[in-house]
């Protein structure tokens, strides 16, 4: 039986998983998901018994059910075939009495590689069902910029679009993106931060003067954000990946249950976790970690989502984040599949930038999700602090993970490393005591301490070119997207 995937503002928007990776956010501004997920109940065994690929193959199965195991099994060795550093794609390794999962050990070292290495496979699958082409379109408050660039780079009858905020990345960050070679990459920065970007980009989903321009060249529009679902269930592997590790060494029993601490600003990577519990994986608590911009810290604690509130520019760019547009899912789901209350709350958040759920709701959500947040000061301290202590070196955004987890008092506990340190050398090499002259004599001063050498595509970041150097209005991002329209499918 197909997954029929229906919007978390309209039930009566339904469509199949190939079309809902293709489509991204569905024509009411809401996202796709699919109602039965709880009724996929995983064996933990086959998963302790299996590689990362074939628990890959073994969970997309079950939630893109219109993909043939064939076409999942092409995508997934295409994906992780011989582009992680890691044989075992996302290792753990032990610091302190907390498990570290590192998710840093793709092509552009940043967790997003997970999914962007493996949604372009999917989408070119679903691409053979039409007769379109697509543009994706992304906003990037940091890395998944990069990823999705270098995931879609010249990949047949797709181009991509991405749009940073301008001076709100870290460099490398920023030399990543706008060094991109590609013949269908455009990468532009914006003058706003990232949930200007956002905002904007879901707006020109929705803008019917733009889909016509696209229409006309039989493209479709589409994201690489974890607002697309085929961006996000590839993220619930790397967490029954690191629960298998975790029984293989030793460390827990087949069905003890584990907590998960994650950096988050958007929601995705700890909804990713939050499907995999509902699909069977033993959790006792999800440890949401926030930064300055705690938002989802504030909401945790009393119901009230409000972004009406300083936008602060931190050391862990990624997460500074206003809008987390991955909660409406998780709303969703919580409210037992309410589309016109997650609708509500939805439409509230737009026009007067806050909402609030019912108690009875609120203590629904603190039942599995617990939550804090770390200034940039503290960040520092756990940087040295875990350096010093355990020779181990954080990135900015994992050491967020890491403090929450460490203070927490569940165990067995895993904390996402989402980014390697050397995305984030200046602030990082400062914090553990030591100077540079800019971010790349900081890599290189790093690499002299640091427990992994600089990943080749960071390396290269000296020697390559800037090939993208405009920087836009807001405004101007409509009028740039049919001009690269014209521009990448005029045939």
């Amino acid at each position: 039986m197909q997954n029929v995937y229906e919007s978390t503002r309209n039930k009566g928007n339904r469509i199949s998983s190939k079309q809902a990776i293709l489509e991204g956010i569905s024509s009411d501004g809401g996202l796709y998901v699919w109602p039965e997920l709880s009724s996929v109940q995983l064996d933990l065994e086959t998963i302790c018994h299996q590689s990362y690929k074939e628990n890959a193959v073994y969970i997309l199965k079950q939630l893109l059910s219109d993909f043939t195991e064939e076409e999942l099994k092409m995508c997934v060795e295409n994906a992780y075939g011989n582009t992680f550093a890691s044989q075992a794609i996302t290792p753990v390794r032990k610091v302190g009495d907390v498990y570290v999962l590192e998710l840093f050990h793709g092509p552009t070292s940043a967790f997003k590689d997970v999914a962007l290495t493996l949604l372009p496979q999917l989408m070119s699958v679903a691409l053979q069902t039409t007769k379109e082409k697509a543009l994706i379109l992304t906003a990037t408050s940091g890395d998944t910029g990069k990823a999705a660039l270098s995931g879609f780079q010249d990949v047949k009858d797709t181009g991509i679009v991405v749009f940073y905020p301008d001076q709100k990345v870290s460099q490398i960050q920023y030399r990543q993106m706008v060094t991109q070679r590609g013949n269908n990459v455009k990468v532009f920065g914006v003058k706003g931060n990232f949930d200007d970007a956002q905002s904007k980009v879901k707006e020109l989903f929705l803008d019917e003067e733009l889909k016509a321009v696209a229409k006309k060249h039989a493209v479709r529009l589409t994201s690489a954000n974890s607002i697309n679902i085929g961006r996000l269930v590839p993220q619930i592997v790397y967490y029954f990946e690191a629960y298998k590790q975790l029984v293989n060494q030793g460390v827990i029993e087949l069905g003890k249950k584990v907590s998960y601490s994650v950096p988050t600003g958007n929601f995705g990577d700890v909804l990713a976790g939050y499907y995999g519990y509902l699909m069977g994986l033993p959790v006792e608590k999800f440890y949401v970690a926030s930064n300055e911009n705690h938002v989802l810290t504030d909401f945790l604690r009393t119901g009230v989502y409000d972004r009406n509130r300083p936008f602060i520019q931190t050391i862990s760019p990624s997460m500074d984040i206003l809008i987390s547009s991955n909660l409406e899912r998780l709303l969703y789901y919580m409210s037992d599949c309410d589309a016109a209350f997650v609708k509500g709350c939805m439409d509230d958040l737009k026009n007067t930038g806050r909402y609030e759920i019912p108690k009875a709701l609120l203590a629904k959500i603190q039942a599995l999700f617990d939550c804090g947040y770390v200034s940039d000061t503290e960040t520092k301290q756990i940087i040295g602090q875990t350096y010093a202590d355990k020779q181990v070196i954080l990135d900015p955004h994992s050491a967020i993970g890491y403090d929450i987890a460490d203070k927490a008092s569940q165990r067995p506990m895993v904390s996402l490393a989402t980014a390697s340190p050397y995305k984030f050398s200046q602030d990082v090499l400062d914090a553990i005591g030591k100077t540079s002259q800019d971010e790349l004599d900081a890599m290189h001063q790093l690499e002299k301490v640091c427990q992994d050498p600089i990943p080749k595509g960071l390396a290269e970041l000296e020697t390559l070119p800037v090939l993208h150097k405009d920087v836009i209005a807001i405004d101007a991002m409509k009028e740039n997207v049919a001009h690269t329209i014209e521009e990448f499918f005029n045939d």
